[in-house]
């Protein structure tokens, strides 16, 4: 399996999610930022460069909080936590079609996520937002 990182981008209460742009793998769903860790490169060092990549934004990666197997067994998914540090949101149209600050509640209610995806907004992130 390949390895690939999960950030949790938070602002006050709220978590950025982005919807995948139509053309990639899982176009359409909703996530946080993500993305396959690079050869030679660490778990943070992927962190903060698909948030960069993504959506503009400078990450400092806090703590590994979760991990799990994707959907179809192909991902090993490490789930991160991560403090702001700077930047505005500028979305790469290539990879993301749209992008929101959400409170968990907000989250829970949203169609279009990745179903392995929703135990971690039910069982753990709540604890993590604060």
């Amino acid at each position: 399996m390949l390895d690939a990182v999960i950030a949790g981008i938070t602002r006050g209460e709220k978590v950025l999610l982005i919807q995948r742009a139509a053309a990639i793998r899982g176009g359409g769903r909703w996530t946080p930022v993500s993305g396959e860790v690079e050869t030679g490169e660490s778990e943070e060092a992927a962190v903060a460069r698909e948030a960069m990549e993504e959506v503009g934004l400078t990450v400092r990666p806090t703590r590994k909080v979760w991990e799990n197997v994707s959907s179809r067994g192909t991902f090993v998914l490490h789930w991160w936590m991560t403090e702001y540090v700077g930047g505005e949101l500028a979305l790469n149209a290539a990879e993301v079609s749209d992008a929101r600050w959400l409170t968990v509640d907000e989250i829970c209610r949203l169609d279009g996520t990745f179903e392995g995806d929703r135990e971690f907004y039910e069982k753990i992130l709540p604890s993590l937002v604060s």
